[in-house]
């Protein structure tokens, strides 16, 4: 064997030792994260996280949400849609992940709102009316009090809560676990602790099908 030979060997058998690292370190994490996510209180499950959704469903949409980006107000129908199409086989976790300007102070009113079990629809209210406080050059955070006004929120009690310290350490948490998780874009997506790898609608719907039929069954009916 000559040298020239020796070396394309050589260096073939370091790029497969490479591709084989990759793929096992890459096979490794899933799992871990699959078995994050199968825990009660994990980076991606908070006792605080509004759900959607049945609590007993074995598929978990885990979104790291901010009610400023235009997508995740886009992807909003389409992720309860999916999750009211599985009948009963999906729940959908929100996590709050304020990345843009003003976001913060959004966030702050959905947790007060969840304390008074209208995170739902103060939710979709901000998402309609995003382009009024949330437009991207000229965010107007201050106006989204009076935009909840006749969402059934008790304004008062909202405003003292969205101030307070445990409003905030629930959104720095939430942060926190999307920096653990490599999320640096809304929305961000795992399904059962699977990540979201290519971004689309229709990518989202695959992962969410494949996940239902891996745990319920090839027909993906629950038991």
């Amino acid at each position: 064997m000559n040298r020239q030979r020796i070396m394309v060997v050589s260096a073939a058998a370091l790029l497969l030792v490479f591709v084989l690292g990759a793929f096992g370190h890459s096979w490794l994490e899933e799992r871990r994260l699959v078995e994050l996510a199968a825990k009660a209180d994990s980076v991606f499950n908070r006792p605080h996280s509004p759900t959607y959704g049945p609590a007993g469903a074995k598929v978990r949409i885990v979104e790291f949400l901010d009610p400023a980006c235009e997508t995740c107000r886009a992807f909003y129908p389409l992720v309860k849609d999916i999750v009211d199409s599985h009948q009963g086989r999906v729940q959908l976790v929100v996590r709050y992940t304020p990345f843009h300007a003003g976001a913060d102070t959004a966030v702050a009113a959905m947790e007060a709102a969840r304390l008074q079990g209208l995170f739902w629809p103060v939710t979709q209210r901000l998402l309609r009316d995003q382009g009024t406080w949330g437009a991207d050059h000229n965010p107007r955070p201050d106006l989204i009090w009076d935009l909840l006004d006749g969402t059934g929120l008790n304004l008062q009690k909202a405003r003292e809560d969205a101030a307070s310290s445990a409003v905030r350490a629930r959104v720095e948490q939430d942060l926190a676990d999307a920096r653990a998780l490599g999320v640096t874009r809304t929305p961000g997506f795992f399904v059962n602790g699977r990540p979201l790898k290519r971004f689309g609608a229709d990518e989202l719907k695959q992962l969410v099908q494949d996940e239902v039929r891996r745990v319920y069954g090839q027909s993906g009916s629950a038991p």
